[in-house]
């Protein structure tokens, strides 16, 4: 925890811009499930093309306090990709650049903890460009889900326990309703529910 607060206040000193200084203000009621689509799997070369959250008030989803926003990549996007989110070079010619997408969802999630599957590729391709903006890495605490879906299903197993980590597994397990996947929004909004399933389970 000392840990912690020390290295906070580190970037917080970093931090360019101090209007920003809003991030480290506490929301001990609200989380953010966010998601991005990227050009590519490897952070040093991805671009990030679109950005979903959804606000996570107590034990409701917030669908009506949602964040969306396609950004113009630099660059070509490979058709494999294409493939995957659906996103084509023309849906996102009208796109916002990056600064300003980070702008608009810094302004969203404020200081509020943040929650996703697998998040630690989605924080780093948002740190990958919010450094060399404002000089620091997301400030806010972090909840991996599938962290939590492993702990509880191996609570009473054997170490070496199979567990499905997927998304699909994950949803089937946790008998929930599944959105299309690969939308930014709708993975925000599938996680949140994942999490307050997560949340409530009894195992």
């Amino acid at each position: 925890m000392i840990h912690k607060l020390i290295h906070q206040h580190y970037y917080r000193r970093r931090l360019k811009d101090k209007r920003y200084d809003f991030l480290y203000e506490s929301h001990p009621d609200e989380l953010v499930s966010f998601d991005c689509e990227t050009t590519s799997l490897t952070v040093s070369e991805a671009q990030i093309i679109s950005i979903g959250a959804v606000k996570i008030r107590g034990n409701r989803i917030l669908t009506s306090d949602t964040f969306e926003i396609l950004i113009k990549p630099d660059g070509l996007m490979q058709a494999t990709n294409v493939t995957i989110h659906g996103l084509r070079p023309k849906d996102l010619s009208n796109g916002v650049t990056i600064e300003a997408a980070l702008e608009q969802f810094l302004h969203f999630v404020g200081g509020r903890p943040l929650v996703g599957y697998f998040l630690e590729y989605d924080v780093a391709m948002v740190n990958k460009f919010l450094k060399p903006m404002l000089g620091i890495k997301l400030p806010q605490p972090q909840i991996e889900i599938s962290r939590l879906f492993h702990a509880q299903e191996t609570k009473n197993k054997y170490y070496d326990s199979y567990v499905d980590l997927t998304m699909a597994g994950m949803v089937k397990a946790l008998d929930i309703p599944d959105l299309p996947r690969h939308d930014a929004l709708n993975d925000a909004i599938n996680v949140a529910m994942m999490y307050l399933a997560l949340k409530h389970r009894k195992i």
